[in-house]
């Protein structure tokens, strides 16, 4: 098997309107209508999958891309829960006993007891997953991670063969996706997100196969894993509109494909009446009115923050940018980036609504330089990633490049404007396709590949995936230091006769209640003199103190946090979960230490 060059596209440019000025500056070829059909131009079966070596098989592939994503997740598999992992473990549990009543309990999430179906915002597809990994493997974290290793390897193996439609670097752009903080932080979770962007990839996969020439299970079977993806995240139901777009640019004309969409969106239906039966109210529409009522960004500041999660999330792109853009782009954009953060670090552009805003006016002045600095390449790189989807439309206007450009804007649109938050969760479905179009760019610039080049490429990847690592391994040295804190809590107060209270939820919830510790409840305040409460300072949601208990400090626990990066933490503007901690989805950076105050009640004076 040889090695086919790369097509040799025309060198002469035509100059183009205001409307082409990114593919103008970084010389691409001619108007997309003269640029020839990438599948005409390669042959897969007689090319390798990457430029290194002449005979490398999709076997070779499969395995090198499998073995690096164990290699890379499987050292996090005994991190404790953290974030929205308990209330998947909840449901999960719940599953077990009522299989057809996944949210029929009440949790303290808030600030008081409510209905699991008032907390949680996803559907319970995950929830099942785990009630059956739970009832197999037992409940350890261990067990769980292990087992959401499978929706991980699913979606870089699904990213590698999806690529092979669209460019002759599938390998990259498998890893590409893979070395990147978003997809290593989210696949070390127990929550829906990489489940529900692997099923997407799969199928997008089996849409675009089954779709010319016609195979009726492949459709199908792209219908039934809609449906999975939907009641997995609702951001699932996106993908009924963008495979129906790809198939009028494809096919130019209405057909029997259009029935196959109606798969989820009958599912859709179907979960929507059988959970209003139960909890007597639609669960999308009740996530959509949490999403409208809690938004703290402002106006002006979400595009910015936007920009710098999915710069940040998708890190690959940032570090493959000099080989892909010409010097003058590359200068045009780090300018308007660094003009963007000074205005968001400086406060010319409000941020909104943040964690910070009653401890000090200004948090992100007290690390400007630090701040600063991070987040201008970070909005950069958010910058490149929807410059990518729109320089690869102008250059060949047909139905792939629709289909990657619409993924890409479609997912930032929907992060900036209709989610709660800005976060990496909701940033984590472009990064396959972005990946993607990294490769097609990366191979429309370059006609053939030297020795220098490939040092460059391998070079940038393996820079975006040391990072992605660093960046892992702090939010699991965070989620650790909340299961080491219920611990210390518990050994100092196991002695007393009190009862041990806690405020703040997430994994630090799940392990005070583990350990025997009650949830404070903002509604029913039962603390009496002599118990304990332990409050978290870097948390959400607190229910308070009784106005009619004094409280006097027992303890302070300070537990150092040396991972030298910040995934959620104000002082550095890291809010990898959410924007409410900070514009940045990470920092490096001496991170503070976590601090938890154990509070004892007395009898007031």
């Amino acid at each position: 098997m040889r090695e086919v060059a790369p097509p040799v596209l025309p060198a002469s440019t035509q100059r183009q309107p205001a409307l082409y000025f990114l593919a103008r500056v970084a010389d691409l070829p001619n108007p997309p209508r003269k640029v020839p059909s990438f599948k005409r131009l390669w042959n897969p079966t007689l090319a390798g999958d990457i430029p290194l070596v002449g005979r490398w098989s999709s076997a070779y592939s499969y395995a090198l891309l499998g073995v690096l994503t164990v290699a890379c997740l499987l050292p996090f598999s005994g991190r404790a829960f953290h974030i929205d992992d308990p209330l998947f473990v909840f449901a999960a549990r719940q599953i077990t006993q009522h299989p057809l009543d996944p949210y029929g309990f009440n949790v303290i999430w808030y600030e008081s007891v409510n209905r699991m179906a008032d907390v949680t915002m996803n559907p319970p597809l995950a929830c099942y997953y785990g009630a059956a990994v739970g009832r197999i493997a037992g409940w350890s974290e261990r067990a769980f991670h292990l087992a959401f290793l499978v929706p991980a390897l699913a979606l870089i193996l699904g990213t590698y063969r999806l690529a092979k439609h669209f460019t002759r670097l599938p390998l990259l752009a498998g890893l590409a996706t893979l070395l990147t903080p978003g997809i290593l932080v989210s696949a070390c979770s127990v929550m829906c997100d990489t489940m529900m962007v692997a099923l997407w990839v799969w199928a997008v996969i089996l849409w675009i196969e089954g779709l010319e020439p016609r195979k009726a299970w492949y459709l199908a079977g792209s219908g039934v894993l809609i449906a999975a993806a939907v009641l997995t995240k609702y951001f699932g139901a996106a993908l009924i509109l963008l495979l129906a777009a790809y198939s009028l640019a494809r096919l130019r004309r209405l057909g029997s494909w259009m029935w196959y969409l109606l798969i989820p969106a009958g599912a859709l239906v179907g979960y929507e009446l059988w959970t209003h039966a139960l909890y007597g109210q639609s669960l999308l529409a009740s996530a959509a009115h949490f999403a409208g009522r809690n938004r703290g960004l402002s106006r002006w500041s979400r595009p910015l923050v936007g920009l710098s999660f999915t710069g940040g999330c998708a890190l690959s792109v940032l570090t493959l940018c000099p080989l892909t853009w010409s010097r003058r782009m590359q200068g045009i954009v780090a300018a308007g980036s660094a003009l963007a953060a000074s205005a968001l670090v400086v406060g010319w552009i409000r941020v909104g609504r943040q964690f910070a805003e009653k401890l000090t006016p200004n948090p992100l002045l007290g690390h400007w330089e630090l701040i600063g600095s991070q987040l201008a390449l970070f909005i950069a790189g958010g910058v490149f990633t929807l410059a990518l989807a729109l320089a690869d439309y102008l250059n060949r206007r047909d139905e792939d490049s629709l289909l990657l450009g619409i993924w890409v804007v479609g997912t930032f649109f929907f992060t900036i404007r209709l989610n709660w938050t800005v976060n990496a969760r909701s940033v984590l479905p472009l990064i396959p396709a972005a990946a993607i179009l990294m490769m097609r760019r990366l191979e429309t610039m370059h006609g053939g590949w030297t020795r220098k080049l490939k040092l460059q490429v391998a070079g940038a990847l393996i820079v975006s995936g040391v990072l992605s690592i660093w960046v892992a391994a702090a939010d699991t040295r965070l989620a650790n230091l909340a299961r080491e804190a219920a611990q210390s809590v518990r050994g100092r107060t196991s002695n007393e006769v009190g009862t041990l209270w806690y405020e703040g939820h997430w994994g630090f919830q799940y392990y005070m209640e583990q350990m025997g510790a009650l949830p404070v409840d903002a509604l029913d305040f039962r603390i009496r003199p002599g118990d304990f409460v332990a409050v978290p300072e870097n948390n959400a949601r607190f229910a308070g103190f009784p106005p009619d208990v004094a409280f006097e400090k027992e303890a302070v626990l300070e537990l150092p946090n040396r991972s030298g990066a910040a995934v959620l933490n104000w002082q550095l503007g890291a809010g990898f979960y959410s924007s409410y901690w900070g514009p940045l989805p990470f920092a490096f950076g001496p991170a503070p230490p976590e601090h938890y105050v154990i509070m004892r009640a007395s009898p007031p004076r």
